[in-house]
């Protein structure tokens, strides 16, 4: 099962290429992701990464955690951008587990995890709430 404080994470880096083409691919055209001369004039000073790029990474990482044990499903998740992601960032994108209750009408547990964003510095980029829904494996034939 899982264990109250249970932690995950992983190691990210942001760099212009990763910034523009996750921007492209979510539909996201703001010049911030992908002009460097307008980037350069906002009060950012550079390319930042766009909140969809950091939030699906964080809600994937819960995907893999625990799909890798469980039958895996979210359920629901916020975000609070505190402060933009500068192109060459590196980020530790972390998740603690800190609730677990069975739901017998959804024939598993609900799962509560805090999530965040950090630099080495320990500044804060995002924090997060997520549920997950987990269920025991059902092996096929």
């Amino acid at each position: 099962m899982v264990a109250i404080g249970e932690r995950f994470a992983e190691r990210v880096h942001f760099d212009a290429q990763g910034i523009r083409r996750f921007a492209e691919l979510c539909g996201d055209w703001n010049p911030l992701h992908h002009d460097v001369e307008a980037a350069a004039m906002s009060p950012f000073g550079t390319l930042i990464a766009s909140g969809p790029h950091l939030t699906s990474l964080m809600m994937g990482m819960n995907a893999t955690y625990f799909s890798r044990r469980f039958d895996a499903l979210g359920l629901e998740f916020a975000f609070r951008f505190v402060r933009a992601v500068p192109v060459e960032a590196t980020l530790l994108l972390e998740w603690t587990v800190d609730g677990v209750v069975p739901k017998v009408s959804l024939a598993g547990h609900v799962v509560t995890l805090d999530g965040r964003a950090v630099d080495a510095a320990g500044g804060v980029y995002v924090t997060g709430r997520g549920t997950m829904l987990i269920r025991e494996r059902q092996e096929t034939s």
